[in-house]
């Protein structure tokens, strides 16, 4: 850390300036990534991502978060997150899309003067593990915005009527902000209107779901994220300024993401990243998150200098079990 950005760190301290302090806190941990020093960096990322927007000094701190009637829950989570582009490794196609967002929120005035509006409503979809929440916190940290994350194990309730009535709620608190909104697990209230499964109290909360995400004119960033698209109904899909689909990671960024992952420790020299991405074939960025932390683990508590093959490739075989499992279930 050099003496400007310390300096300014105080600053930001006396004069409780949030955005201050972490435009310091990214200039700080790319500094660490850059000398190599991943494990701080790390650190310091995870220290800053855990911080909760309400023990902060934003004005929204003093923002009720709304409950469910019910039994009390808390309807949403708050919280500032702080990651960057080099956080998420996805297809070159997908990131330029992502960043186009931000960047038409920041020149949201001068779209305004051709009657243009920045995409604000997105759908993400995709399988499990492929990047949708991390890109979610990741455009949060490029717009500036906090986070807002849905808790919809909360927002239905077993009280007919309550549903409806929590959502209102989530929609009133955000309009009382600038937040990027995180739906996630979306296809539980976004279900199709004629799945004969369901009872009308959902059809009832998919009806209203709809008019408020058409009426919002707010400048908050929303997203609802599905891991089952099939599940939604045609209408949702039409409420949405973009649509973004999130694939498994082909063998180049399965590879990328092993280098990334396992960049906190030492790993052996031998270590061929393109070899483990072939035997990973079919695995998401979070199944190879596993692996290379089951691998470091492993490593650490047998007290090697560093990460060998045999470590990873252990970690493999038994992710692999794991998504066997689950993929019968």
């Amino acid at each position: 850390m050099n003496s400007d950005d310390i300096e300014r760190l105080f600053q930001a301290f006396v004069t409780k300036n949030e955005e201050l302090f972490h435009q310091v806190a990214q200039s700080i941990i790319e500094h660490e990534e850059q000398l190599n020093h991943h494990l701080v960096a790390t650190k310091l990322r995870t220290i800053i991502n855990n911080q909760s927007v309400h023990q902060s000094v934003l004005p929204y701190r003093t923002l009720p978060i709304p409950r469910d009637n019910e039994k009390g829950f808390q309807l949403l989570e708050v919280k500032r997150p702080f990651s960057d582009w080099s956080d998420l490794i996805v297809s070159t196609e997908l990131e330029e899309r992502l960043r186009e967002i931000p960047l038409e929120i920041k020149n949201r005035d001068l779209l305004s003067n051709y009657g243009l509006k920045p995409r604000s409503k997105l759908l993400f979809y995709g399988p499990p593990g492929t990047g949708k929440t991390l890109c979610a916190k990741v455009l949060c940290s490029a717009i500036g915005y906090p986070l807002i994350v849905v808790k919809f194990e909360s927002v239905v309730s077993s009280f007919l009527g309550e549903t409806a009535a929590n959502i209102r709620k989530i929609f009133d608190y955000i309009d009382k902000g600038k937040w990027v909104v995180l739906f996630d697990e979306f296809d539980i209230i976004g279900k199709k209107r004629d799945d004969p499964s369901e009872h009308g109290e959902i059809k009832r909360v998919v009806n209203n779901f709809m008019l408020m995400l058409e009426d919002y004119q707010g400048d908050s960033v929303l997203i609802a994220a599905t891991n089952h698209p099939q599940l939604l109904d045609k209408g949702v899909w039409r409420r949405f300024d973009d649509i973004i689909q999130f694939e498994l990671p082909d063998k180049q960024l399965r590879a990328r993401l092993y280098e990334k992952k396992l960049s906190v420790i030492p790993v052996d020299p031998v270590v061929e990243y393109d070899i483990f991405a072939d035997n990973s074939k079919g695995f998401s960025g979070a199944d190879i998150e596993q692996v290379t932390i089951r691998a470091m683990k492993k490593a650490l508590l047998s007290k090697k200098k560093r990460v060998s093959k045999e470590d990873i490739e252990e970690a493999i075989l038994r992710q692999k079990e794991i998504v066997s499992v689950q993929e019968k279930v």
